[in-house]
C-alpha cells in the first residue's frame, strides 16, 4: 500500500513540474512569438497596438502636468470590395463624421484594396453611431495614440512618437533618448503566476534588468512658455532667422526651460517640415561672440594672470600672425582696467588676458570648461563643440577664441562652462528628467556626481561681481538694473559664416545674451541667442529687454527675496 502511495506521489509531482517545465517555455522561452501570433490573429490592421509611458511637466509647486499621454478611442474603414451601395454609406457616415467626398469616393473605388481608412481617433459615442449602421464593409476598431495636452510646449525637447517602416517609437527629444523607459512591452499584459514567478527568475540572471515607466521633468510649463513668448516676440521685432534659449538652475543643472523658435504642433507634426524637428541648443554650433569674454575673464583671474585692479594699454586694433583684430569699435582706450574689458566687451582686453596666461594653460582651461565635449544632457544627438582653433600654434587663433570667434560651441555646452561661473566653479550637468516612476510602482530620483571644479570659488565670488557691475553701470548706462536683485550678464554679438560663402557675411550676427540672479546665490541662469536680426547690429539692443522680461517674471513667479534689502524691491 505503500508502495502504490509513493508511486502515485512520484507521477503527480513529475507531471507537475512537466507541466511547470511546458509553461515555462510556452510563456517566457516562447512567450514574445505566442503573443504576437495572437495579436495578428486579432489586432486589425489600423489598430495600434502600443502602450507607452507617459512624460510629465513639473510645476513649481511640485505638481505633474501631462506633456505626453496615450489617448485610446476608435478608427473606422472600409472595404471597398464587399461595399454594394456607396452614395448610401457615404450620405450616412457623413452625417455622423466629417469626410471629404472626392477622397471618399477615390477610397472606394479602388477595389484592389480591402483596407481604406476614413477617420481616426473617434470617440465611444461617434463609434455607437456607426455601429448602429451595420453596413457590411464597414469596419471599427480600436485606435491608440499619442497626444500631447500642451501642443507646441516644449516640442523640440519632447520629441514625438512615430513610425519608422513599420516600428512605432520615439523619433526626437526626449521620446527618442528614454525609448527603453517609455516603450511599454504588451506581453507583460499576459503574465500569470508563472510568467511572474520565471521572469523574476530571468531578470534576476540578467545584468542590466530593464524597466519601464513614465519619466517626470524639470521643465515647468508656465516658465517654458514665457520663455517662448518672448524668443517668438524677439523674432518677430527684429525679423531673427531662429532663437533660441534656456532656463538652468546653474547648481543643479536642472533645466527649467528650453525652447527654439520656430517650432511646430506635436499633435501635428505630419503638416512640419522635417527641419524643424532637431534640436539646435542641443545638436548645433555657434560661434557664441563676447558672452565668451566672461569665462576668458575667469580664466585671468583663476590663473592669476590679471586681477580685477590690473590694467593693460588698449591700441583699438592689433596685429598678430600678420592678422588685423579690432574692437567692436576700433577705438583706442589706453591704459584701460579689466573691469571695463567687461563693460565695454573689448576684444584687445581679452585677447591681452589669454596672451597673459599663456597659450598652452589657457587652452587646458578652456577645455575643463567643457566647451569641446558633450555635456551628458538627456537628449538625442548631442553635437561636439568644434575647438580645432584652439589647438592651432598661432596666437592669433587664441586671440579670437578669448572673445568668442573662431570656435564654435553647443548652447547647452555654453549653458555649463557658464554657469561654472555662477555656482562656485564646476561643471553641472544639465538634465530635463528628475523621476522616473517605474510600473511596478518604484521611483527613481535622478542624481548627478558632483561636477569637475574648473576655477577656484573666490574666482566664482570675483567674475559675478564684475558681471555684476556691467549690469548695474554698463547694460542701458545702468538703466538695466532690476531694484533689489544683483544680477550678473553679459551680452555677446558675433559674426556669422553662412554655407558656400568663404569668410564671415558682412551684415550678418548671431547675438547671445546670459545672466544669472541673485548674482551670489543664483537660482537661475538664463541663456538666450537669436540669428541674423535684421537693421541691429549689437545684442545689447535686441535682447536686453526679453532677458530682463523672463528675470521679472521668474524673480516674481518663484518669489525670489530680494538680495539687496538697500534698493526698491520690485
Amino acid at each position: 500500500m505503500t508502495a502504490r502511495i509513493r508511486f502515485l506521489s512520484g507521477i503527480i509531482i513529475l507531471v507537475a513540474l512537466l507541466m511547470i517545465v511546458r509553461l515555462y517555455f510556452v510563456q517566457i522561452v516562447h512567450g514574445d512569438s505566442f503573443v504576437s501570433e495572437a495579436e495578428r490573429q486579432n489586432v486589425n490592421e489600423n489598430t495600434i497596438s502600443y502602450n507607452r509611458g507617459e512624460i510629465y511637466f513639473e510645476n513649481k509647486d511640485g505638481d505633474s502636468i501631462p506633456a505626453a499621454i496615450s489617448r485610446s478611442g476608435f478608427t473606422v474603414a472600409i472595404n471597398p470590395q464587399i461595399i454594394k451601395d456607396p452614395e448610401l454609406i457615404y450620405n450616412s457616415l457623413s452625417q455622423i463624421i466629417v469626410l471629404d467626398k472626392e477622397d471618399f469616393f477615390s477610397k472606394i473605388s479602388n477595389k484592389s484594396r480591402t483596407y481604406e481608412k476614413l477617420a481616426e481617433h473617434l470617440n465611444s459615442e461617434t463609434m455607437e453611431k456607426i455601429k448602429e449602421l451595420n453596413f457590411v464593409g464597414v469596419t471599427i476598431s480600436k485606435d491608440k495614440w499619442r497626444f500631447y495636452p500642451g501642443g507646441k510646449l516644449a516640442a523640440n525637447t519632447i520629441g514625438f512618437v512615430a513610425f519608422n517602416g513599420d516600428e512605432l517609437a520615439g523619433r526626437y527629444g526626449l521620446e527618442r533618448y528614454y525609448e527603453d523607459i517609455l516603450k511599454i512591452d504588451p506581453s507583460k499584459a499576459y503574465n500569470n503566476f508563472f510568467a511572474e514567478f520565471f521572469s523574476t527568475v530571468k531578470e534576476s540572471m540578467s545584468d542590466y534588468p530593464q524597466e519601464e515607466g513614465s519619466i517626470v521633468t524639470s521643465i515647468e510649463p508656465s516658465a517654458q512658455l514665457f520663455l517662448e513668448n518672448e524668443l517668438k516676440a524677439t523674432r518677430e521685432k527684429w525679423g531673427s532667422d531662429e532663437a533660441g534659449g534656456i532656463i538652468m538652475d546653474p547648481k543643479t543643472g536642472e533645466i527649467v526651460a528650453m525652447a527654439w523658435s520656430p517650432s511646430f504642433d506635436l499633435n501635428n507634426f505630419k503638416d512640419s517640415s522635417v527641419r524643424l524637428f532637431n534640436n539646435p541648443l542641443v545638436e548645433s554650433r555657434y560661434e557664441m561672440g563676447s558672452i565668451i569674454k566672461a569665462i576668458t575673464m575667469a580664466i585671468g583671474l583663476d590663473s592669476g594672470a590679471v586681477n580685477s585692479n590690473s590694467t593693460y594699454y588698449d591700441t583699438g586694433c592689433a596685429v598678430l600672425n600678420n592678422k588685423r583684430f579690432c574692437n567692436y569699435d576700433g577705438v583706442a582706450r589706453g591704459t584701460t582696467p579689466m573691469q571695463q574689458v567687461l563693460s565695454q566687451s573689448l576684444n584687445l582686453g581679452v585677447a591681452h588676458i589669454a596672451q597673459k596666461v599663456g597659450g598652452e594653460k589657457f587652452v587646458e582651461y578652456m577645455k575643463n570648461f567643457g566647451v569641446g565635449t558633450e555635456t551628458g544632457i538627456d537628449l538625442p544627438n548631442e553635437g561636439i563643440g568644434l575647438i580645432s582653433n584652439l589647438d592651432s600654434k598661432r596666437e592669433i587663433e587664441i586671440a579670437t577664441a578669448s572673445y568668442g570667434q573662431g570656435v564654435a560651441f553647443t548652447p547647452v555646452a555654453t549653458v555649463r562652462a557658464l554657469a561654472a561661473l555662477a555656482n562656485g566653479g564646476t561643471l553641472v550637468t544639465p538634465h530635463l528628467v528628475k523621476k522616473i516612476e517605474y510600473q511596478n510602482g518604484l521611483y527613481k530620483k535622478m542624481s548627478f556626481a558632483p561636477g569637475k571644479q574648473v576655477i577656484k570659488k573666490e574666482t566664482s565670488e570675483e567674475i559675478s561681481r564684475m558681471l555684476v557691475e556691467v549690469v548695474d553701470k554698463a547694460l542701458r548706462g545702468g538703466n538695466g538694473k532690476i531694484p533689489g536683485y544683483s544680477v550678473a550678464a553679459k551680452t555677446g554679438t558675433a559674426q556669422m559664416t553662412e554655407e558656400g560663402h568663404a569668410g564671415y557675411v558682412e551684415g550678418k550676427y548671431l547675438h547671445s545674451f546670459f545672466g544669472y540672479f541673485p548674482a551670489y546665490d543664483p537660482k537661475f541662469l538664463v541663456f538666450m541667442l537669436h540669428t541674423h536680426p535684421k537693421g541691429v547690429r549689437y545684442a545689447s539692443e535686441t535682447l536686453t529687454d526679453p532677458f530682463l522680461n523672463i528675470a521679472k517674471f521668474l524673480i516674481n513667479y518663484y518669489q525670489i527675496p530680494p538680495d539687496r534689502p538697500e534698493d526698491v524691491a520690485l
